[in-house]
């Protein structure tokens, strides 16, 4: 009795009601997916149609079979005892790479385990057996101080300043994409690495294998996606606070920005501009003439970028016919509120192919057709006042089934109705991702963070792993989203810090919730949310603010090189910012860094990231010379060295003998 079969293009087991099927999906790469009781479906949550490529397929006995796609092969061996399926997989050169784990003899384990639920779906667990040395990177943003994720337990749902972007690069050579949307977890431990899904119809995963962490990362990109080019407006400084509550107000930092001399791209109008969550369009008594805002803004050279939340307000001017359409999320227990923050809320559900057209067409009568062209997708997530997520259901199904492509979707309600309406790319600002999310023009940021030094260590680490996910737009609030008084000092530090650093972050946005806070009323005398403490340039002593306006012009003399890594992001989805094996994984020590790292292929940046530091030790990869930027000191790699670095600067090396026109300019 036969086993395994071939079908067209691919390599089929089926037993006791499983079916499972691998595939090539794209070059060197491998689509796996099962199903129990069930055809298997062709979902398209991120990954896109596959390049076609001609698979090596042999069956020996029924019982045993490979299939092979350029530099990866596929093993398949049936057990004669249980008669199930154990996978392995081997690179071009017949060394292992990842193999599931097994029954485990008397054990009676399953590498694949589909736990039935009431409803018709499934607890799923994928099980492959773990090497305790390996090292794993990506998986999105995490607030932790982990590059290497060996050995982390990581939940599979996003939350404020969680961005769960399930692809995970190993230094054994592959790259694994974990193409569900479900709610659940992964386990990279010692003994075994789990995968599991809270509900789900079918087990799918894609596998690839490079010789080096870019090749992995392009055939990744392939097969999901890449960013569009960045507008222009995209590679300067960003000018934001929560919050510029009127016209007037914004107007005068844009005035004296302009009046400084000092280049803003993008300035910013945060939350509650708006009468109530969901009526999507100015509060005409604080912004009585958007065009005109809009107009004055261009004419310093700077765009106005716009917060959107997906909140709806109960009491919205749109609520009922949302409502009444079908346009929201459920509740699948209590009363209709998702989230309760300044009045009871529900979240529209980007899911809903019909919500995304309706959000899309307020959007762009109330901000598009005033000329503005970049939009804050706020709690992205959606953020739930309570994470339970078995009580919530979009369009597509349970919360815990398909929430995780939420924020995804949201982008795409933008990206999809900004290209329609003739713009030729688009850059919008949002606070979570899944996979996929970067062909829909998401620039990430790190979410509500603490200003803190610990919480800034932490935003080095998650941006890096971001990059791996293949999310190469990201950002921080520069200075920490909560908290920070503009004159204290020890707080005016950590900003100067942040500051340098997010020079050399894809996008430059200083942003925060400054203290104090100012209390503000509606005009019918009705309160509103405050608005914080001053956060601009000019805020945090005199003696810094030469400082902040040196990196800034920086910033601009790096533009044509930034251009440049925009344009490689949007053509081969590499990272804008790189842990340093990606430029180096033949030195061993690249693979242990994790507080420095490579903007662009050109440039080594060491963060100070400590407080009250003058000084620090950089290691210089080896197989190059190295050109400090302060003062054009040449170092030989493959050692570390110490260099200073008082409040002014932060070490950051040139590779080779490239930009020599930046020496002595920070």
């Amino acid at each position: 009795m036969d086993y395994i079969r071939m079908e067209n293009n691919a390599i089929l087991f089926e037993n006791d009601g499983e079916v499972l099927r691998i595939e090539p999906w794209g070059k060197d790469s491998l689509r796996v997916r099962a199903a129990m009781m069930r055809e298997i479906q062709d979902t398209d949550y991120a990954l896109l149609p596959a390049e076609e490529t001609e698979a090596v397929i042999q069956i020996k006995d029924g019982f045993t079979g490979s299939i092979t796609n350029g530099r990866i092969t596929a093993c398949l061996e049936v057990c004669q005892w249980k008669k199930r399926c154990q996978i392995s997989f081997y690179n071009q050169k017949g060394e292992l790479l990842l193999k599931e784990a097994g029954h485990g003899g008397a054990l009676n384990n399953h590498s694949r385990h589909f736990r039935p639920r009431l409803g018709g779906d499934y607890e799923l667990t994928v099980t492959f057996q773990a090497r305790e040395e390996e090292k794993l990177f990506g998986m999105g943003q995490y607030q932790q101080e982990l590059l290497d994720i060996k050995n982390c337990v990581l939940e599979l749902a996003h939350r404020n300043s969680q961005a769960s972007v399930p692809f995970v690069l190993s230094d054994a050579g592959y790259g694994f994409l974990w193409h569900n949307p479900a709610v659940g977890k992964v386990v990279f431990g010692k003994n075994l690495t789990e995968w599991y899904a809270e509900s789900t119809e079918q087990m799918d995963y894609w596998i690839t294998a490079g010789d080096t962490p870019e090749k992995i990362e392009k055939a990744y990109a392939k097969a999901t996606g890449t960013v569009p080019m960045m507008p222009e407006y995209g590679l300067g400084f960003w000018q934001c606070k929560l919050r510029y509550w009127n016209q007037e107000q914004l107007l005068k930092v844009a005035r004296e920005y302009h009046k400084r001399g000092v280049p803003v791209d993008v300035i910013v109008v945060d939350f509650y501009h708006w009468p109530k969550c969901g009526d999507f369009r100015f509060d005409e008594a604080d912004f009585p003439d958007p065009k005109a805002m809009v107009d004055e803004l261009r004419e310093y050279g700077m765009e106005l970028m716009v917060s959107i939340w997906p909140q709806i307000n109960l009491t919205s001017e749109n609520y009922e016919e949302m409502r009444k359409n079908g346009l929201l999320i459920k509740n699948e227990r209590g009363v209709e509120i998702a989230m309760r923050f300044e009045g009871e809320n529900t979240f529209f559900d980007a899911t809903n192919p019909r919500a995304r057209d309706y959000v899309w067409k307020l959007c762009k009568k109330n901000y598009y057709d005033y000329g503005i062209k970049v939009f804050w997708l706020d709690e992205a997530e959606p953020e739930f006042s309570v994470y339970d997520y078995d009580n919530y259901r979009y369009f597509m199904g349970p919360a815990t089934k398909i929430g995780n492509i939420y924020p995804q979707l949201y982008a795409r309600t933008f990206y999809e109705g900004q290209r329609k309406a003739g713009m030729e790319t688009a850059v919008n600002l949002i606070r979570c991702a899944w996979a996929g999310s970067q062909r829909y023009g998401a620039l990430v940021w790190s979410g509500d963070i603490h200003s803190d030094w610990e919480t800034f260590r932490k935003q080095l680490c998650a941006g890096l792993n971001m990059g791996i996910a293949g999310i190469p737009w990201w950002t921080t609030d520069i200075g920490g989203f909560s908290g920070g008084n503009p004159d204290d000092p020890a707080f005016r530090q950590l900003l100067v810090r942040w500051f340098q650093w997010g020079t050399f972050c894809p996008v430059m946005r200083l942003h925060g919730d400054r203290v104090p806070q100012t209390p503000l009323t509606h005009s019918d005398g009705s309160p509103t949310m405050p608005t914080g403490a001053d956060n601009e340039i000019w805020s945090f002593g005199d003696e810094n603010t030469p400082i902040l306006e040196k990196y800034i012009r920086f910033r601009e003399e790096m533009r044509p090189y930034t251009r440049e890594l925009m344009k490689e992001a949007h053509e081969e989805g590499s990272p804008v910012i790189r842990t340093m094996f990606y430029e180096f994984p033949e030195d061993k020590a690249c693979w242990e860094l994790k507080d420095q790292y490579m903007f662009g292929p050109d440039v080594l940046v060491a963060p100070i990231v400590y407080e009250n530091t003058w000084e620090r030790k950089v290691y210089l990869p080896e197989g190059t010379v190295w050109t400090l930027i302060y003062d054009g000191t040449k170092y030989e790699g493959g050692t570390s060295v110490t260099v200073p670095a008082d409040i002014s600067r932060i070490p950051v090396f040139l590779r080779g003998h490239s930009h020599s026109e930046w020496i002595g300019r920070i």
